[in-house]
């Protein structure tokens, strides 16, 4: 069955890109030559450097060459999606186009006739040209075939013999195609160049506002940092980890939540990228728990390593402040590895009757908390879809794509998280760091 399905998932690939290439190279091009072979190299080559880029970023291949692969690999997994929804809109637009050319080109034809009124015009014969005509024709030379070649030579024809001018440039068809392949690769480019920028230049701060019953008056405006899916790795490195952290410090929040997915390696190579976490200042320090990409990265010594550079991991665990209880839960990958989320072990003998905030990576994991009697759970995962149409299948895998929304008794919060997996770009959905203000309605 598994063997079916990615058959079927190569064959729909191979069938688009098949399209893509005969739109953009094959209707472009008047005849094989260089330009044909050079499209057709970029067409193949682009999917393959993308298999590239995710068989060696999850198979561990050498880190150097994670970094070689990914820019192209993953920058051309969106550029061919945006490219491709281009070429569809210029399905509906190339019709028009050319029934315009068409008008354009269709010269006004005017009835030729007489006028009654027209003055009458005669030829008055030219009687020096007629005796040296006939001269000519008593020493040998006929009068026919010297008309003949004159007017092959020189003679203008008449209006009914006028040629058709012949065609210069290129033909309709290919002009038409160069011109919806032209701006369907301008606004390819475009909207991946602004997306990638949107992430590459840092998250921006996003503020809400939630009240909680249980909240006492002197937790009144508490703010939480909450930061999910960084995804630190061979594209986005400590730089980029720079400058969260330099955002989330300038918003000065009282805790901070780091609600997975924060890498995509191992230890050994992005143990440098992540150093900057170590500067995280919080009144009430920063928290930690797994995403799904931790454990595709080696949870247990990420989560060695975040507890070396001052967050507290809270595994299936949970922590009392002075004014509600805090408390995390594993991803739902961990299962496979015998570490999945443990509601009952973090929550199963609390007090009720203090309000209970909970990190867990994913948005699904809402119905467990619910159950549970938790007040706020603050979640990630789904990166607002990322990219867009993506948002609207993210939209149904997930109760909440991102944002406020209440189930029962309990809040649920979603961030679009600080990065990207895969293309370092963000189309519809920007990246963010939400400083969730609590409220108290006893206040």
């Amino acid at each position: 069955m598994i063997i079916v399905f990615l058959v079927l998932v190569l064959a729909v690939f191979g069938g688009l890109h098949w399209y893509v290439w005969r739109r953009m190279v094959r209707d472009t091009t008047a005849r094989p030559g260089t330009a044909r072979r050079v499209g057709t190299a970029l067409v193949v080559g682009g999917p393959l450097l993308m298999f590239a880029a995710i068989a060696s970023e999850r198979g561990g291949a050498p880190f150097w060459l994670q970094r070689v692969l990914a820019w192209p690999g993953f920058l051309w997994m969106a550029f061919s999606l945006y490219l491709l929804l281009a070429l569809l809109v210029g399905e509906v637009v190339r019709p028009l186009l050319r029934r315009v050319l068409e008008r354009r080109s269709t010269p006004a034809v005017e009835p030729v006739g007489v006028r009654e009124d027209a003055p009458v015009r005669t030829r008055v014969p030219d009687l020096e040209a007629e005796s040296t005509s006939q001269t000519e024709s008593s020493s040998g030379t006929e009068y026919g075939a010297e008309t003949g070649a004159g007017a092959e030579s020189g003679a203008k024809p008449g209006p009914a013999e006028t040629p058709e001018p012949a065609a210069t440039g290129p033909s309709r068809r290919l002009f038409v195609s160069r011109v919806v392949g032209g701006a369907a690769a301008a606004a390819a480019v475009g909207t991946v160049g602004y997306g990638t920028y949107g992430v590459l230049r840092g998250p921006k701060v996003k503020r809400v506002t939630v009240p909680l019953a249980k909240l006492p008056r002197s937790a009144h405006g508490y703010r939480i940092a909450v930061v999910s899916d960084v995804h630190l790795g061979p594209v986005l490195g400590r730089g980029f980890a720079q400058k969260v952290v330099d955002t989330i410090n300038s918003t000065q929040p009282d805790l901070i939540a780091v609600v997975g997915d924060l890498v995509d390696g191992s230890v050994k190579d992005l143990g440098p990228a992540a150093a900057p976490l170590a500067q995280l200042r919080a009144r009430h320090g920063s928290f930690f728990v797994t995403g799904n990409h931790e454990y595709f990265s080696g949870a247990e010594e990420w989560v060695a390593r975040v507890r070396e550079l001052g967050l507290r991991p809270l595994e299936n665990a949970r922590t009392e402040l002075a004014d509600f209880d805090l408390a995390g839960v594993n991803d739902v990958a961990g299962e496979d590895e015998g570490q999945g989320p443990d509601f009952v072990k973090a929550l199963g003998d609390r007090d009720r009757s203090r309000a209970c905030v909970l990190l867990a990576h994913q948005p699904v994991q809402i119905h467990d908390s619910v159950d549970h009697g938790v007040d706020l759970q603050l979640s990630g995962h789904t990166h607002g879809g990322q990219l867009w149409p993506g948002s609207l299948i993210a939209d149904q895998a997930n109760p909440t794509l991102a944002g406020l929304e209440r189930y029962g008794d309990t809040q649920l919060y979603v961030s679009r998280g600080a990065g990207a997996w895969g293309p370092p770009t963000r189309v519809g959905a920007p990246s963010d760091i939400t400083v969730v203000e609590l409220a108290s309605r006893q206040a």
